[in-house]
């Protein structure tokens, strides 16, 4: 654990190292968007929030944020810009360097060494994420966002990575991983900036989303009850 500087979330620190980005073996909802599985190389540790922005949180920097809303869940309809914005001021009330991870770095993170499906595992349950239907269509989960941390964290001590709200990263969208950095950075270049790209998957989706590789694109503007973020810290 990464010690906190009020008021900024929790965060884990993790190590460098590497993996294989993208498709995993034998995945049968493997997509496009997923090739080619490719090397990355994390040459530095970095800080991780524990969990996505809460609701809480958020509203340190936005008073009067969704209210209503239980203070424990993560924040969502909270834009691209949103949440860069959110680091802005943390940056300047902590002095640290907050960011949105790089998309390599959340992949990585949510991996925490594994090529499998999931997050670990080749399947997932509603004991272990929240999200809304099997893929036979049945309802499972309870069909709204939850209090963070609620479900089991993985093998990093991250928790809600896979369920609950996506999440916006820094890199702009490509539909494949053709020219893809190779050494962790958000991948910037090349693409139309009005364009960013989310991961994790949320509560109102099908498990075949919420895969460690699974990916898509949001306009930077757009605010959606089933999209938030989470903190990344850069480390000496």
């Amino acid at each position: 654990m990464i010690r906190e500087l009020a008021p900024a979330p929790a965060l884990i620190r993790l190590p460098a190292g590497s993996f294989l980005m993208g498709e995993s073996p034998d995945d049968k909802f493997a997509l496009d968007t997923e090739r080619p599985a490719h090397p990355v190389e994390i040459a530095r540790p970095f800080g991780l929030g524990r969990h996505p922005v809460t609701v809480a949180e958020f509203r340190r920097f936005a008073p009067g944020f969704a209210p209503g809303e239980p203070a424990d869940w993560p924040a969502a309809g909270v834009s691209w810009d949103d949440a860069r914005d959110y680091c802005a001021w943390l940056r300047a009330e902590t002095g640290a360097p907050y960011r949105l991870p790089a998309e390599a770095e959340w992949e990585y993170a949510c991996r925490a060494r594994s090529r499998a499906a999931f997050s670990g595992s080749s399947e997932i349950t509603p004991a272990e994420a929240n999200f809304l239907y099997a893929e036979d269509g049945s309802r499972v989960g309870p069909g709204a966002r939850t209090a963070v941390g609620r479900y089991p964290c993985n093998a990093f001590g991250l928790y809600d990575l896979l369920g609950n709200v996506c999440e916006w990263v820094e890199d702009a969208w490509h539909r494949d991983y053709r020219g893809a950095p190779g050494d962790g950075s958000a991948w910037v270049d090349g693409a139309d900036p009005g364009v960013r790209t989310i991961r994790g998957g949320a509560w109102d989706y099908l498990p075949r989303l919420l895969r460690s590789a699974w990916r898509d694109s949001l306009p930077r503007g757009l605010r959606r009850d089933n999209v938030g973020f989470r903190l990344a810290l850069s480390l000496a």
